[in-house]
């Protein structure tokens, strides 16, 4: 009888063997691949596993017969979580791969970073989200260019004769008093805004907590207000941002699953490697690993090279390409129904401005079954909207308004959904590239957002659609120690996308 392949895939990594696509398949047509391996293991070897150490195929005597191993029982942190059949139905080796990409700046970066290309990049901003700020704001009136509303401004000082205009934050501050100050932007002109900081009766929620957080500078956003009696200052009586109250979710008509992970960083030394090989065992024997067809990659999969002071020291790998080398031998261990989408982040080998391309194709060739796309990239899995960004930008938010933390990043999450932009800010934290259109703005609203970059996981609802916080598979670094961060790693986050059910499980 054949030896099937979950139980070679055991024996491989009992031995601390690795082996690619070509190689599995010389193993399963050998007549005796546990002895092979096992005769490999006796002489010390380990690693990648070449097709030149499995020899022609010439039987010859077989001296005794190779026991059946028991598989391992693999001992869940929290065991096990529930699931149940209806939620994930359908098993992703009987399914097509279906994978349409929307957006992606790969091959369509036009910038010379010239001061035009900037003023462009912020008008078609401006733009886009002026439209979307109209269509899904419940405006009391048409939105008026800033210079005519200045220019009219005496129209506008009485309370029931408001003024509504859209435009660029800027300088958004809060006063001694508490209320939130800002000046409006647009192509005409500008003006000074003041969002009162209201008490009792008079307070509403949606505004004390826009006044509690803050704005982001560049902020795209409308306002409706009237002038003070001197006209030199706008009190906003609403504030209107790009994104509708409630999205409707599509539904796959085939319900196989997604899996989400990120920040991977091989080749850094607190890469989790036996917890991969654990993943890894349970890709190949649980029931509900075989309904996941895709796995999103978003961004880090590998420390890199440079990226920080004294991180030579803390890599296992110190050469670039061999750290994605690695990765692509470890992806090599998924089961051949898995097919990824890998997209770069802050430490990978691409341009650091956003939006990134992709990765460049003398490191894809090392990789199989990987579909590779930009950072953002908005893409369909069977008709389902999906956005997978990085997350930098978080840094920005977390900096900029004081709602967002470490701690619950999942509120930059939301914060870039009511704005319909991935990263705002010019000039922050997070490196920009001013394309002639902004491709960081989010087109549609995406039936799953998924974001890495700051070692979290969450998985929770927003307005109809499902964030993902993408765990990391690396322990806390030394950088982390010193903040008094405490990552959570090792969690796979599983979406069906027929059912939209959600499943995390735990390899740590």
């Amino acid at each position: 009888m054949a030896t099937g392949w979950g139980e070679i895939l055991q024996h491989l990594m009992s031995a601390g063997l690795i082996v690619n696509r070509g190689v599995k398949e010389r193993l399963e047509q050998h007549h005796d691949p546990l002895g092979l391996i096992a005769e490999l293991h006796s002489k010390g070897v380990k690693g990648l596993m070449t097709v030149d150490m499995i020899p022609a195929a010439n039987p010859g005597r077989v001296i005794a017969p190779i026991m059946e191993s028991t598989p391992e029982r693999i001992n869940m942190r929290n065991n096990l979580p529930d699931w149940n059949r209806e939620d994930f139905p359908m098993d992703a080796v009987d399914a097509m791969i279906d994978i349409k990409v929307h957006y992606d700046i790969t091959g369509n970066s036009t910038t010379e970073g010239k001061m035009g290309d900037i003023n462009n990049a912020f008008n078609d901003r401006l733009e886009r989200l002026r439209k979307l700020i109209i269509t899904n704001s419940n405006l009391p009136r048409r939105p008026m260019e800033i210079a005519r509303l200045q220019a009219e401004k005496g129209r506008f000082q009485a309370r029931e004769n408001v003024a509504v205009a859209i435009g660029l934050v800027n300088d958004p501050r809060h006063t001694k008093n508490g209320h939130l100050m800002f000046s409006l932007e647009d192509a005409s002109g500008e003006m000074s805004c003041l969002l009162m900081n209201r008490k009792g009766e008079d307070r509403v929620i949606e505004h004390a907590q826009i006044v509690e957080s803050g704005l982001m500078p560049d902020d795209v956003i409308g306002v409706s207000g009237t002038f003070s009696q001197n006209g030199d200052m706008f009190y906003i009586n609403d504030l209107h941002f790009p994104m509708q109250d409630k999205h409707d979710k599509s539904f796959a008509e085939q319900g196989v699953s997604v899996a989400f992970l990120s920040d991977i960083h091989v080749g850094s030394k607190t890469f989790l490697e036996a917890q991969w090989h654990k993943m890894i065992q349970w890709f190949n024997n649980d029931p509900l690993a075989r309904t996941i067809k895709y796995l999103v990659l978003s961004g880090d999969c590998v420390d890199g090279v440079g990226i920080y002071p004294g991180q030579d020291n803390e890599l296992a790998i110190k050469d670039l390409y061999g750290q994605y080398t690695r990765f692509a031998e470890l992806l090599e261990l998924l089961p051949e129904w898995v097919e990824c989408i890998m997209l770069p982040g802050n430490h990978d080998a691409v341009r650091p401005a956003e939006p990134q391309p992709t990765l460049e194709p003398d490191i894809q060739q090392d990789f199989n079954s990987t579909t590779f796309v930009g950072n953002p990239c908005d893409f369909s899995l069977d008709g389902v909207r999906l956005l997978s960004y990085h997350g930098k930008s978080i840094d920005d938010f977390v900096a900029g308004l004081r709602t967002v933390t470490y701690r619950d990043p999942v509120e930059a999450m939301r914060q870039m959904l009511r704005r319909r932009h991935l990263a705002p800010q010019w000039g922050g934290k997070t490196p920009l590239s001013p394309e002639p259109e902004d491709g960081l703005v989010i087109r549609e609203v995406p039936d799953i957002f998924v974001t890495g970059h700051v070692h979290g996981h969450a998985c929770v609802d927003f307005r109809g659609t499902t964030l993902v916080r993408s765990s990391t598979w690396q322990d806390q670094t030394s950088y982390q120690r010193m903040l008094g961060f405490q990552p959570k790693p090792c969690m796979l986050t599983i979406v069906n996308l027929g059912t939209h059910k959600s499943i995390s499980i735990p390899f740590a």
